[in-house]
């Protein structure tokens, strides 16, 4: 597939999330308590992903019928694998959304076995829509973004979640107070998606997070290297991040001191 027709699928799917973005913003406030089930501990969903997810699909398979799919909720049909996969999370900051706190999105990325050649992230409430396509450079409404320049640690805002797994806590709070003592802040907006997107277009300096799938983080790390950052995983490894469940991601500058401390805590020095 040819730079030109991996941007033309990128405009396309740009639309195509924005209109399962109207869909989501007009059930806001309307879910009831009986419609949300708990997939695991502290990990909630609604009928709103699920349906999200299914219109996402519908819409993708038009446009690309060769691709197969990974889904966060497992709407699609069995199909076998191939090269070309859409990697979705219908909606990213599920919580946020429930309890009507306006910090959630959609985050889709198009995949060729290891290499990430699309990247979309669409935050619905602030109706920006961050996308990518390989060798193509980040955008934020038609607007290319790129990396903050920021240095040194202690100038730096920092981003971060925690993960539903309570068990990884001790080496997670060992990190975060470290960054707390060496940065000028730490954030944690409760949307991996939008923390990485954010980090693409300078509103933040840094993020990491552990305990992630590849729909959480697809469609940010082609938007942070496109935006000219680094992504790697704690170790400051660049390679298979997405199976590695746990990433690094920075403007470039900074990664080499956040990376030390990453590292000392995964290993519990």
């Amino acid at each position: 597939m040819d730079s030109k027709r991996i941007e033309e699928i990128c405009c396309k799917a740009v639309g195509i999330v924005k209109d399962a973005a109207l869909f989501i913003k007009a059930e806001l406030g309307q879910v009831q308590d009986d419609q949300i089930h708990e997939k695991e501990k502290h990990s909630l969903v609604s009928y709103v992903d699920i349906e999200t997810e299914k219109k996402l699909v519908t819409q993708l398979r038009l446009l690309l019928p060769e691709a197969d799919y990974i889904t966060e909720e497992n709407t699609t049909d069995s199909l076998p694998p191939g090269e070309l996969k859409w990697i979705i999370d219908p909606l990213d900051g599920t919580t946020n959304f429930l309890k009507g706190i306006p910090i959630f999105s959609i985050s889709l990325a198009l995949v060729k076995g290891d290499e990430i050649l699309i990247g979309i992230v669409h935050d619905i409430m602030q109706d920006a829509c961050f996308y990518s396509w390989l060798n193509g450079g980040a955008y934020c409404n038609g607007k290319k973004i790129q990396v903050s320049d920021v240095k040194q640690l202690e100038e730096a805002v920092i981003a971060t979640g925690f993960p539903y797994q309570r068990k990884w806590m001790d080496n997670l709070a060992q990190i975060l107070i470290t960054i707390l003592n060496k940065s000028r802040g730490v954030r944690r907006l409760g949307s991996a998606a939008i923390d990485l997107a954010y980090t693409a277009c300078g509103r933040f300096d840094g993020y990491y997070e552990t305990r992630l799938n590849s729909w959480d983080m697809a469609a940010g790390i082609l938007l942070i290297r496109e935006a000219g950052g680094k992504v790697t995983n704690f170790e400051d490894h660049p390679e298979g991040i997405l199976k590695s469940h746990h990433i690094l991601a920075s403007n470039g500058k900074i990664h080499e001191e956040l990376a030390v401390l990453t590292k000392n805590a995964i290993l519990g020095q």
